[in-house]
């Protein structure tokens, strides 16, 4: 590898992430060197389910890069899962830049510019060895065994040394397929050369041992369907598991089982795969249409979270056209159980129960496939880096990773636990500073990204949610401002108005002698006086019932 950083020069490096640290999901890592910005992931997270209040995603506040959009030199996604490319989307709606990914990623990006229609954006479609000049630096692109196929690591060239993050990788000896193979001698070149900062991320980094082989489900699926070979399976498997996925379609293949892709997302994602060389033989996929023809046809479902568990149920309910549930159909779960969507999973397992169905968790005692222990330690042994960074995980993930590498020898002044947020400055190969601090907001995203930006609709959620909602309409002679009709009081979530009518008498005549007393003094307006009756009514509602509901006061004024 030819050496590729200039000593005679010496760039501030900046290292630091808008997401990621201390959460699941919004990963996005930010590497500043000199005046040009790298962007590395740009994911969304799930809220969890007793905080959405019909939130369907977060993601992260782009306010800085957006302020320095003109120094970003390129957007790298290292492979296409939604928690690193979930919010590319809104990003390059704000901000226009090159983007660098995976071949399949990259038709997947291209599919959501053109849906979002987003135009002026180049994608770059990167081999897992390439080498680029991007802002003026060497970016080094490196091949590693993820769940998706031709997911990478990278490693940033400056004058104090390579500013590596890792990717998401395990270690597995045993894959041989171009798309999935890494390539560990990489890090031990770029050790050789000189690693200023080595990131890795921390899921895994509370489990003992290597995750390989403990990843594979293969043989646990070959050993089912040995033992069930007269039964149909259906299978779950989220969409974006496509290591998994196509694990399953190599078993159906090994023996010799007819193969249902029962989504319009799983066939589109199989034509991706064919794109870059995975093709399956002729014969073995069959139409969804003839499900109810074979007695042994395994029936892959996938999806993402919730809404597969939802499908799921629907199956076993008998709530789809297309499938008939049988005493001998077994349903399989090869998704893991992630945060968010542990209550719709066990309504599945009821419902499938309650139907005297069948589940088999293939998924347990399967790992993910994050490095564990020894994966990060094979990292850092190879890359010998100064200082090291946790990124990607919960807070005790984050300190879990910093004690692996302190037991590698890394001096615990030299290891970060950094904050979203929180910059690393280095100089001339040391750390001068991590006291910097942005302020940072979630974004909330409910379908439409700028109905919320402010959190006021998510408030009014909360407020719904937990207090309820009451409304009072009144009508008005429009000349004369006398009440002609009402009010008539209307509540939500708050009381049972057969138990407490003293409640919506007193409420009504606050709102009467409100109106009465403005007409009176010639202060009446519409606005001002509606503001009044709130302020009044929800002082009276939580001296008699110790909540704060929503007040809507309406006042028609009709034209007699």
């Amino acid at each position: 590898m030819a050496k590729t950083n200039t000593p005679s020069t010496n760039e501030k490096v900046k290292v630091f992430m808008l997401g990621g640290l201390d959460e699941d999901g919004k990963n996005m890592i930010c590497i500043q060197v000199g005046e040009k910005i790298y962007i590395i992931e740009a994911g969304l997270k799930f809220p969890e389910a007793k905080e959405s209040l019909g939130i369907e995603y977060i993601i992260q506040d782009f306010s800085y890069l957006i302020e320095h959009k003109d120094q970003i030199a390129g957007i790298i996604i290292t492979h296409g899962h939604d928690d690193v490319m979930g919010a590319l989307p809104h990003l390059l709606k704000q901000v226009k830049a090159d983007v660098y990914t995976s071949p399949l990623a990259a038709k997947e990006i291209q599919k959501l510019l053109k849906k979002e229609k987003i135009a002026g954006v180049k994608i770059h479609s990167i081999k897992r060895h390439d080498k680029k000049t991007i802002g003026k630096h060497r970016v080094l692109f490196f091949p590693i065994t993820h769940a998706y196929p031709g997911a990478f690591g990278v490693a940033i060239s400056s004058s104090q040394g390579y500013i590596v993050y890792s990717g998401e990788f395990i270690e597995n000896y045993d894959d041989l397929s171009e798309n999935y193979r890494g390539n560990i001698t990489i890090g031990a070149d770029l050790g050789k050369e000189g690693v200023l900062v080595l990131m890795q991320e921390s899921k895994g980094a509370e489990r003992n041992g290597h995750t390989a082989p403990n990843h594979r489900i293969d043989k646990k699926l070959n050993k089912l369907l040995d033992l069930n070979h007269d039964s149909r399976l259906f299978i779950s498997c989220y969409t974006q598991s496509v290591y998994r996925i196509q694990e399953i379609i190599d078993c159906c293949i090994k023996q010799e089982r007819k193969l249902v892709l029962y989504t319009k997302e799983l066939r589109s994602l199989i034509d991706g795969l064919a794109y870059i060389g995975y093709k399956i033989p002729d014969g073995v996929v069959v139409d969804a249409s003839k499900i109810d023809e074979y007695t042994n046809v395994v029936v892959l479902i996938s999806g993402q979270g919730k809404p597969l568990f939802t499908l799921m149920s629907n199956i076993a309910n008998d709530e789809v056209n297309d499938i008939t549930i049988k005493p001998d159909d077994l349903f399989v779960i090869a998704s893991p159980v992630v945060p968010g969507v542990e209550k719709v999973f066990r309504n599945m397992e009821n419902d499938i129960y309650k139907r005297d169905g069948k589940i088999i968790n293939l998924d347990k005692n399967v790992l993910s496939m994050h490095p564990s222990k020894e994966d990060l330690k094979m990292m850092l042994f190879l890359t010998r880096p100064k200082y090291y960074i946790p990124v990607k995980g919960e807070y005790r993930m984050l300190c879990a990773n910093a004690m692996i590498a302190e037991e590698m020898g890394i001096p615990p002044e030299n290891i970060l636990i950094l904050d979203n947020g929180q910059v690393a400055e280095f100089e001339e190969g040391n750390l001068v500073s991590y006291e910097v601090k942005m302020n940072l907001h979630e974004t909330m995203i409910d379908g439409k990204e700028n109905w919320d930006m402010a959190g006021v609709v998510l408030k009014d959620r909360e407020i719904l949610s937990t207090d309820g909602v009451m409304i009072l309409a009144i009508g008005l002679d429009a000349k004369t401002k006398k009440i002609i009709n009402g009010p008539d009081i209307q509540t939500r979530g708050l009381i049972y108005l057969k138990d407490a009518e003293y409640i919506t008498k007193d409420v009504a005549k606050i709102m009467e002698d409100t109106i009465e007393e403005a007409v009176k003094n010639k202060t009446y307006e519409n606005l001002q006086v509606r503001s009044d009756i709130r302020d009044k009514v929800s002082k009276y509602l939580f001296k008699q019932t110790a909540k704060r509901p929503m007040v809507l006061p309406v006042i028609l004024e009709i034209n007699k």
